[in-house]
């Protein structure tokens, strides 16, 4: 039996197959990728790789055997169709008789358009009678403190959410919610809400910046056409940004706060606190 981890040279992805390395023997891990040299340092520490792709339906016959336990990370490519590259992979996990496939989804209070294509995967992955495990993650700190160029140049924190709050928390928090799931036993037919302990607003994430460089960083909330405009003027795809300022609206709303208390519980620690995630970035 394996547990076989897709998307596993991503952000989430890394994290997930360096922590099952703590807890199970190398050869027990499969690492799905699509470009087998960013997974040679997977490979050196005897982790078998699958070299597959969501767009290749051919690629996953085969890949996976009975009794394996299955990530499937949701795709990033918004434009090519993300419920048919994820179906491809529910449809290889069954055809196989894989013992659970657990997918990183979102909260299932977010109504955002980016959360279309994780509603319809998971009417795909219960229709498919395989045993699951909804893993509904909140929102990353990463999504923020990786890009602190633009915040530190104009010392500003610009976002269209108005006084809306977010219970993110870290990558390494959400991986080892997977970790927990795809090591441990009763998670079959489950959902969980994962968010962060304590929720934030952007009002406040200013400050944290503002306290941690010495700078004076202020928040200034903007409409969601205002967000969309700048981030395409900063070269992202209209669509994407787009998706991206109706989070924004979402987050406004409320409907990225998460109380379940689903992640620390699974994980059995706290989860990692924004200021924490801040203190990193600024030392990268």
């Amino acid at each position: 039996m394996s547990i076989v981890v897709t998307g596993a040279t991503g952000h989430l992805g890394r994290h997930v197959v360096e922590q099952l390395l703590e807890k199970v023997p190398a050869e027990r891990i499969t690492a799905v990728v699509r470009d087998r040299a960013k997974a040679a340092g997977l490979a050196a520490r005897g982790v078998r790789l699958a070299v597959a792709d969501y767009n290749a339906p051919e690629t996953f016959e085969g890949l996976f055997a009975a009794g394996d336990k299955v990530l499937l990370i949701s795709g990033n490519e918004f434009d090519k169709g993300r419920v048919r590259q994820h179906t491809v992979v529910i449809d290889a996990a069954r055809a196989a008789g894989v013992a659970l496939l657990a997918y990183t989804s979102a909260p299932g209070s977010l109504t955002a358009a980016l959360a279309d294509d994780h509603r319809a995967t998971e009417r795909v992955l219960l229709a498919s009678g395989l045993p699951y495990s909804l893993l509904r993650n909140g929102w990353y700190h990463e999504n923020y403190t990786e890009n602190l160029a633009p915040v530190l140049e104009h010392d500003a924190v610009v976002q269209a959410a108005g006084d809306g709050r977010i219970s993110s928390a870290s990558r390494a928090d959400y991986a080892a919610a997977a970790v927990a799931v795809l090591t441990g036993e009763g998670y079959e037919n489950t959902t969980y809400e994962l968010g962060g302990d304590e929720a934030w607003g952007f009002a406040e994430y200013a400050a944290e910046l503002s306290r941690q460089t010495g700078r004076e960083i202020a928040y200034n909330p903007v409409s969601t056409e205002a967000l969309t405009a700048i981030l395409t003027g900063a070269g992202l795809p209209g669509p994407l940004a787009a998706i991206l300022a109706g989070v924004d609206a979402s987050i406004e709303k409320g409907e990225l706060v998460v109380s379940s208390g689903d992640l620390s519980r699974l994980t059995g620690r706290p989860t990692t606190p924004l200021a924490k995630a801040v203190t990193t970035a600024l030392k990268g």
